[in-house]
């Protein structure tokens, strides 16, 4: 099954206002396709039902990403796989337009009316690595692994000179939070530390996959 919303690099054919693509392929001459409004229904199968979800490029256009992550979890069988994709809001290319502007890369000022909002290109969700990897375990996923698609020129360019104080200011953070706020534990502590790795720091795209245990 395939969650799709069509935006960038992974646009298809197929266009549609703040509805997810749902694809089954069929014994028929070729895929069925349904539509289900992500904002507003749960995904129309039966528990347990699919092996494979792919969900990309969809979270960031969504009120309330952790309810379609949690209907995923739903549908997928017991050792099925989960692959999501969303803009990395976490590479230096995108923390630097926050420290200007206030906005990561790819997202904007959005218009008040909601039909502005919610178009093929209405990114109103920016989900970083770790809340998405919080979002996962908390639906009950686990063995999640973390990629990205290519590394961004600008990112590249600006690595160099920020590595050396991103570092030093993240250990910093990272044992107060440890010692401080006892807020790190096992299940987190490998997503913290992902989000200053060279992939993270450097890469465009997220691309997480995720386990149903048996």
């Amino acid at each position: 099954m395939e969650l799709e919303n069509c935006c960038g690099w992974f646009e298809r054919i197929i266009r549609f206002v703040h509805l997810a693509a749902i694809t089954r392929i069929n014994s028929g001459p070729g895929p069925s396709i349904d539509t289900v409004d992500l904002n507003r229904q749960p995904l129309p199968y039966n528990d347990n039902r699919f092996a494979l979800v792919t969900c990309i490029e969809t979270i960031e256009h969504l009120e309330n990403f952790r309810e379609v992550i949690r209907e995923i979890y739903r549908v997928l069988k017991p050792g099925g796989v989960a692959v999501f994709s969303t803009p990395n809001i976490l590479n230096l290319r995108s923390r630097l337009r926050y420290l200007s502007s206030g906005f990561y890369n790819l997202f904007g000022p959005l218009a008040s009316d909601e039909s502005a909002i919610h178009t093929t290109r209405g990114h109103i969700n920016p989900v970083s690595w770790f809340y998405l990897s919080h979002a996962l375990l908390s639906a009950g996923f686990r063995d999640l692994k973390v990629t990205v698609d290519k590394y961004q020129r600008r990112s590249l360019l600006a690595f160099p000179f920020l590595i050396v104080p991103l570092r030093a200011t993240n250990w910093i953070v990272y044992h107060r939070d440890k010692s401080t706020y006892g807020t790190l534990d096992e299940w987190n502590t490998r997503a913290v530390r992902a989000m200053n790795s060279p992939d993270l720091l450097l890469g465009r795209t997220l691309i997480v996959t995720a386990v149903k245990p048996v």
